[in-house]
């Protein structure tokens, strides 16, 4: 998120590469007893050299076999380049989920996107398809910003699809998808209008259709800021039983509730405040954690505190706080999150640290 942080980067990728438990497919008899976590700590550089990751992404259950990622694939999306230039980074690298780790420089790229600045709006739909948002620059600053898209990839890492929108699609910045298979809702954060949009698509065996779009929410704050380039809404989290939307506003440092979300036909203002205290940093990424608590991961441009850096925030959806803990000793580092319950009745929990470059992924237990 910072782009003086590059020399800290080199510095911190050894230490941060350490292997805390193996996640293997292999049955042990003593792995219920076992004291050590079902963890992975990997670095999520490609080849060339891609760096400050964004977006983080499971795989879902029931994912089309045949292609070059499968369930329980973690894919993560890059915003800086080689040169740790923000909005112009271009690869959504794989990381199995059962490991091995990735050193430096050698994580597999998935998809390499001719629209540079993928940013934390990648989510995976159930029909075989991966959904990645930009906001590019020419040299990292908010003055050469431009214009974002969303792009549709299919399961081989081909791009099928390329959707704009001066409207609707302005700035993609963080996204959570609605998944019924055959059709889904698509919720966009949009950084450089603070709006957000629902896309009503169909998905097919080797399509996916935009049917409607729509502006599901505005009035979010949005400005330039210098470390992170702009500041707006960002992290979203559905709640399909309540039809309520989620919205993490990072200038604002408040999370909304907007209703009806996936029905209503016009824009909300802003929704209802359903978290906004002392632990709140800047918002951004935005999930449900198995409890269905709300988790939120601290940026850190605002409300900054150097004794709380980079900030994993777990709140209920009524807005009490839960507990906190840092993916990083240095500010800025937290930013992507996803979850995903396992085969085995467990939970996946998945986090970025973009100050290292490095991917946190942790196997809960079941509590049953």
């Amino acid at each position: 998120m910072k782009a003086n942080m590059k020399s800290r980067l080199s510095i911190t990728l050894a230490a941060g590469l350490a292997l805390i438990a193996g996640i293997t497919g292999a049955k042990n008899t003593f792995a219920q007893d076992a004291f050590l976590p079902a963890a992975l700590n990997s670095s999520t550089i490609p080849a060339n050299g891609d760096v400050n990751p964004y977006g983080v992404a499971f795989v879902p259950d029931g994912f089309p076999s045949g292609g070059s990622i499968a369930a329980g694939d973690v894919l993560v999306a890059n915003f800086n380049d080689s040169g740790n230039v923000q909005g112009t980074g271009t690869t959504i690298v794989r990381l199995p989920a059962h490991g091995p780790i990735a050193p430096p420089g050698t994580a597999v790229a998935f998809f390499t996107s001719k629209r540079p600045g993928l940013s934390t709006a990648l989510g995976v739909l159930r029909g075989g398809f991966v959904v990645v948002g930009n906001v590019p620059t020419k040299d990292g600053t908010f003055a050469t910003i431009g214009r974002g898209a969303l792009q549709v990839i299919d399961r081989h890492g081909k791009l099928i699809e390329t959707w704009t929108d001066s409207v609707f699609l302005d700035g993609p910045w963080d996204l959570t998808i609605d998944d019924t298979g055959s059709y889904a809702h698509i919720f966009v954060s949009n950084v450089l209008s603070g709006t957000v949009s629902r896309l009503d698509v169909s998905v097919g065996s080797s399509s996916v259709t935009l049917e409607k779009i729509t502006t599901v929410a505005q009035g979010y704050s949005h400005v330039p800021n210098a470390g992170a380039v702009v500041l707006g809404p960002t992290g979203l989290a559905y709640d399909a039983g309540s039809d309520s939307l989620y919205v993490a506003s990072t200038n604002d440092n408040v999370v909304y509730s907007v209703p009806n979300a996936k029905h209503r036909s016009s824009a909300a203002d802003r929704g209802m405040v359903v978290f906004a205290d002392e632990h709140l940093r800047g918002p951004l990424a935005l999930r449900f954690a198995p409890s269905g608590h709300l988790l939120t991961a601290n940026g850190d441009a605002v409300n900054a505190d150097p004794l709380h850096p980079s900030e994993i925030v777990e709140f209920t959806r009524w807005g009490d706080f839960v507990r906190e803990y840092n993916v990083d000793s240095g500010e800025g580092g937290a930013f992507g999150i996803d979850t995903r319950a396992d085969d085995d009745g467990g939970f996946d929990f998945a986090v970025i640290d973009d100050v290292t470059s490095n991917l946190l992924l942790t196997r809960l237990p079941s509590r049953h």
